[in-house]
């Protein structure tokens, strides 16, 4: 590869800990934005774990952007090898009996074996994660804080070899922003993703004051911060007062994926909700007045589901539908054939949950569940005309619902509702790599906004 990078493109080291194989929000994230950033001209490389295995369904990476794994941990390192120990087991079964194939083939298939699994529940997930909470007693922020060593000696390592104008750190975990900090000390230019606080309202109180004290630097140190949502942005500046500039970079969709017309119209109406369950989203009315409402199906895509949902699937399986763990790209396939998709609000109603965004770019008409005034996504789907919002209330919603059954019966469903992609244009990733580019190349080369620290790097960082 050669290393003559045209003026304006820069050498982006990436920190992410999520990142493919991983299917997380923050890991589509940077797949997508380091891909635009790659199809600028900008030179990428990646630090970031061995997870272990493949993953299918994920968006395609340039061939130019360079990924470094590295060992994740004692404890993800025994998933990461489990992981691999399977899917070879499924490559070999497969393979029973047929012509071997390629690698490239063999490795796609076995993927595609373990692709659509159903969600997680029962004991072996119930004693994972008595494991990972009894670690994060002593691990910094959470579990995957065991990666810090062997990430900080591939950093030291890269940083010499590769040689990058900028830093980027993708957050969660805080240990990327750790190791940012340190690259920041060296005299390179750092932007500091933050998908949410440091210091958020689920941080343990054991690590309150040490995340706390990490935000601070971030924003003191940092060449440019990212966040989310404006509410990230003005509780930072509360915070922190003005120093590093704080740009809101939303979540996206895949705006150079083609647009899919609906598909035929069933007889019952079907919704859609793709994502996780935490535990500020509720969704006991939902379950309430979908199984008090005719002519519909709930159509749930997610990893893990509460107790609840699992007990009236079982109980109403015609009524409501678990679709397990569904790959991205069939996830996506699945928001742009649904009558109706499903947002519950998160408890801060200015954050807007990453699949929304997904959701605007399907084409398709949305659901949004809150109930405060203020909150961001419900203000998307009125002001764009996306879809409609309700109250998480059994009577509201049941209200709704058989509404928006009568129409899906008579064919008027989305009349009234502005759902080309034209409305919602900067919520592509091709539109956010672009600004996140344009950052970039703001950047003048050779010359640093603060100059370099003489704080030890691992001050903070430990």
């Amino acid at each position: 590869m050669s290393d003559h990078l045209p003026p304006s493109a820069k050498r982006v080291l990436l920190i992410a800990y999520e990142y493919p194989p991983s299917p997380s929000p923050q890991s589509l994230r940077w797949t997508y934005l380091s891909r635009e950033l790659s199809l600028h001209g900008h030179r990428v490389e990646v630090l970031t774990i061995d997870l272990g295995g493949t993953t299918p369904g994920l968006p395609t990476l340039p061939d130019d952007i360079t990924i470094h794994r590295t060992f994740p941990g004692p404890f993800r390192g025994l998933i990461a090898s489990r992981r691999k120990r399977r899917e070879m087991l499924a490559l070999k079964n497969a393979g029973s009996g047929a012509q071997a194939a390629s690698s490239t083939d063999a490795s796609s298939n076995g993927a595609r074996a373990n692709a659509a699994r159903p969600s997680r529940g029962g004991w072996k997930h119930r004693v994972s994660m008595f494991v990972q909470n009894l670690f994060e007693r002593f691990v910094f922020p959470d579990l995957r804080g065991e990666w810090y060593l062997s990430a900080r000696k591939e950093l030291r390592k890269m940083l010499h070899t590769f040689e990058p104008d900028v830093v980027i750190s993708s957050h969660e975990p805080a240990t990327t922003l750790q190791l940012g900090l340190m690259a920041r000390r060296r005299g390179i230019r750092w932007i500091a993703d933050l998908g949410d606080p440091v210091l958020a309202p689920y941080t343990p109180e054991r690590w309150r004051r040490k995340s706390a004290k990490l935000e601070a630097a971030v924003c003191m140190e940092a060449d440019h911060v990212l966040v989310t949502a404006e509410s990230a942005r003005q509780l930072l500046l509360e915070r922190h007062g003005v120093h590093a500039p704080i740009t809101v970079l939303t979540q996206g969709f895949d705006d150079r994926r083609p647009g899919s017309p609906p598909g035929a119209t069933n007889t019952t109406m079907e919704l859609l909700y793709t994502g996780s369950f935490y535990s500020f989203r509720r969704v006991d009315a939902l379950l309430e007045a979908v199984l008090a409402t005719p002519g519909l199906r709930l159509n749930i895509a997610s990893i893990v589901v509460p107790q609840m949902v699992r007990e009236a699937s079982e109980a109403n399986p015609e009524r409501i539908r678990l679709l397990g763990f569904l790959p991205h790209d069939d996830a996506v396939a699945w928001q742009r054939r649904a009558d109706v998709l499903v947002n519950l609000a998160n408890a801060d109603p200015m954050q807007v949950p990453g699949k929304f965004y997904e959701y605007l770019g399907s084409g398709r008409p949305i659901l949004h569940l809150g109930e405060n005034d203020t909150d961001a996504a419900a203000r998307l789907v009125m002001e764009r005309r996306r879809g409609w919002i309700c109250q998480q209330q059994s009577s509201a919603l049941r209200d709704r619902l058989r509404s928006l059954v009568e129409l899906h019966a008579q064919g008027t469903l989305t009349e009234g509702l502005s759902l080309h992609r034209e409305s919602v244009a900067e919520f592509g990733w091709s539109a956010l790599g672009a600004r996140l580019a344009r950052i970039l190349e703001d950047f003048s080369p050779h010359a640093l906004a603060r100059g370099s620290r003489d704080t030890r790097p691992d001050e903070i960082a430990r």
